[in-house]
Order: C-alpha cells, then structure tokens, then sequence
C-alpha cells in the first residue's frame, strides 16, 4: 500500500537555528497519524512543510503521491488544512466563509449538511466575531473538509479550548477517520494523542526520537503503576517499602503516592495500611501514560 504521506530527510532551518532535523517517517492512509512534542520542537514546521506552505531545506516529501511544492495546485484540491493560527473577518457571517472558500475548488461539497454535521447550522448566519472558541475551531473544520478531501491536517486543534469543547472535538476527528479519510495531527496535549491516534511520533529539538503506537511507547517505557491515596494524621511509610511490590514511596504533605510494579501493588498497600490502622481516603490506581513517556523522551525543564 502506498503511503499517504511519505517524508525522507526532511531539514528546515530559519537563519542559524535548525527547526527540522534530518526527519523521515511514512503516514498510511486511513490511520489518525499523531505529532508531538514541547513547544518550538519542530512541529509546526514539518506538518507546514508537509503542507506545501513552508520550502524544506532538503529532503523529499511526497503526499498522496504529490510533490508538495511543484504539485501544489493539485494538492490542494485533495487536501483539508486547519491551521494552528486562523482568523476570518469578524463580520463575515458563517454562511458566507462556507460559500466563499467553496468557490475555491473544482470539487466541493454542498455546505449545508456540512454545517449541520458539525453543530453550527443554528450559527449559519452569526458572524465571525460572535462565535466561541469551540465554534470558530468547528467553522474551521468545516473549511477543512469542504473539498471531500483525502487527508486531513489539523495543528494544535484544540489548543485553548476548555475540556468539554476539547472531548467534543476528539468526537470529531474520529468521525473524519470514520468517513475513511486520514488524519495528521500535531499537539502538545498528550491525552489527547493517546486517545486519538494509532500512532505518535514525538519530536524534539528537531529530531524524531521515537515513533510506535501509543501502547508500544508506553509498554517500552516499563513505568511503574502508581497507588495514590491521602492519610489521616501520622504514617509510617516504612511498612510499605518493605513489600516486594513496592519500589518507592513519596509523600508530600497527606498525599502518598506508592510506586511499584502493577502484581500484587493494590493488595499490598490496602493491606499494609489496614494492618496499621492507618486511616486512609481517595485511595485510586493509575497506570502509565503517554504523558510519561514524553517526559521521559524530552525531559521536564521549561521550554520557550
């Protein structure tokens, strides 16, 4: 199967600093395909590369089996792109951003049940200045979409958005995959990229550090699970570092989080902490995540 998006040696540098790094990594049709990374990693950069909006350095790209840059009229007609910075006018009215980006290609779709898919038929004649985040970041998928495209690029969709809108766009992303089309997506929100995509690459300074699934990524970590709970009054944390299971304990004020391997952790530390008498609430397991491996790839210090 060809992919859909094939990128080899990718290299794009602005003056002295180095944005892309040598980056290569294939994209096949049909999977929700994720990038992620700190800020200022490259992100950004390679997905506008990718897009034709950005000439790499060096390298080669190919896209549905186009060259981005000489092939870029017909690329357009047969990809969707949501921006990580957009804006309309604020007096144009919903109705008429659909009708006038329609004009735009041979191939458009008829806009209304689009609108209607997407939650903002009652919106169609509100303009742009008085629509919510969640609604402008809706309005700009349906831009994305209006060509029936085969390839969907959303950057940083749901950045700034509270966590309701943000579920309800993960919604959505899954229905694009569901109309059989493929999806690229950068994001910083880690969540996010385990609960959308198949697989993740993880970007930083540049450089692709690793790619897989995301269950792959975090089973190739070998994270300790983690039991979490808040005590009452005095503990002893001596009588759970002496379980087997157990392989460190921290507690910071009357929150104890207990670390150590998933057999036979829950039982122990209930039991540890009803033979002591230890009066102990909120008590909840959490397992390795995404977010574990980012940090473990790309460190914890601050990033501009």
């Amino acid at each position: 199967m060809i992919p859909s998006i094939e990128v080899l040696n990718l290299r794009k540098s602005y003056g002295t600093t180095v944005a892309v790094d040598d980056v290569s990594f294939q994209v096949q049709e049909g999977e929700i395909f994720g990038m992620v990374g700190p800020n200022g990693a490259g992100k950004t950069t390679t997905i506008e590369c990718v897009e034709g909006l950005r000439q790499p350095d060096a390298g080669t790209i190919q896209v549905l089996g186009l060259d981005p840059q000489r092939d870029s009229y017909e690329l357009r007609e047969r990809i969707g792109v949501q921006l990580q910075e957009s804006a309309l006018p604020d007096r144009i009215k919903v109705w008429e951003a659909m009708d006038l980006f329609a004009s735009f290609y041979r191939r458009g779709l008829d806009w209304r049940p689009l609108l209607d898919q997407l939650g903002l038929s009652e919106k169609h004649s509100a303009p742009f200045a008085k629509l919510s985040g969640g609604q402008k970041q809706r309005l700009f998928i349906a831009l994305a979409l209006l060509n029936d495209p085969d390839l969907v690029f959303l950057d940083e969709l749901t950045s700034g958005l509270d966590p309701q809108a943000r579920r309800a766009m993960w919604d959505l992303v899954r229905g694009i995959r569901q109309q059989g089309k493929t999806v690229f997506l950068t994001t910083h929100y880690m969540e996010e990229a385990e609960q959308l995509c198949d697989r993740v690459a993880i970007i930083d300074r540049g450089q692709i550090v690793t790619l897989d699934t995301p269950e792959n990524l975090i089973h190739s970590l070998g994270a300790e699970n983690r039991v979490v709970f808040c005590v009452d009054g005095r503990f002893d944390k001596k009588s759970l570092q002496a379980f087997p299971s157990v392989t460190r304990v921290e507690q910071v004020g009357e929150r104890v989080i207990v670390y150590g391997q998933s057999d036979g952790l829950v039982s122990s530390v209930v039991n540890a902490l009803e033979a002591g008498s230890v009066r102990f609430r909120d008590l909840r397991t959490e397992g390795p995540t995404l977010e574990d491996v980012f940090l473990a790839l790309t460190g914890q210090e601050m990033r501009d």
